[in-house]
């Protein structure tokens, strides 16, 4: 019978490891706050002194789409709206906020050693045992 991965590692490593990499990941992921900047009069984007608001954005997207319901075939169209939408989509991801919340220097490391103590168990099992064995009789 052939482990995990199609190798001959350990199967119940393969469990553990992937048992502990979700925990431990789950919790890391679950202790990250975030929030959000953004809104109507928030700078999306700033040259100098002036600023790119969310409202501005808007107005070449509503643009572009009357230019692509008037002309479906209008490349200018789509590009002023393609290209004002990832505008405001990628201002929206730069003014997200990411912290970690407060807690002990204990549930941090509980947390760290679950993710990646079970991310090395789980590549652990996918690698093949039968060298290592071969080499510790030698």
């Amino acid at each position: 019978m052939r482990g995990a991965g199609g190798t001959s590692g350990g199967t119940g490593q393969f469990f553990l490891g992937l048992m502990m990499m979700c925990g431990g990941f789950y919790l890391l992921l679950n202790s990250v706050v975030v929030s959000s900047a953004f809104g109507w009069g928030t700078r999306l984007f700033g040259f100098g002194s002036a600023g790119i608001t969310g409202g501005i954005v808007l107005i070449p997207l509503i643009i572009g789409v009357a230019m692509i319901f008037y002309n479906a075939r209008s490349a200018f169209g789509w590009l002023l709206a393609l290209g004002s939408l990832a505008g405001l989509v990628f201002g929206v991801i730069a003014s997200l906020s990411m912290s970690l919340r407060t807690m002990s220097a204990f549930e941090l490391l509980c947390i760290l050693v679950l993710a990646f103590g079970g991310l090395g168990l789980f590549l652990r099992s996918l690698r093949s045992q039968a060298r290592e064995e071969a080499a510790e009789v030698a």
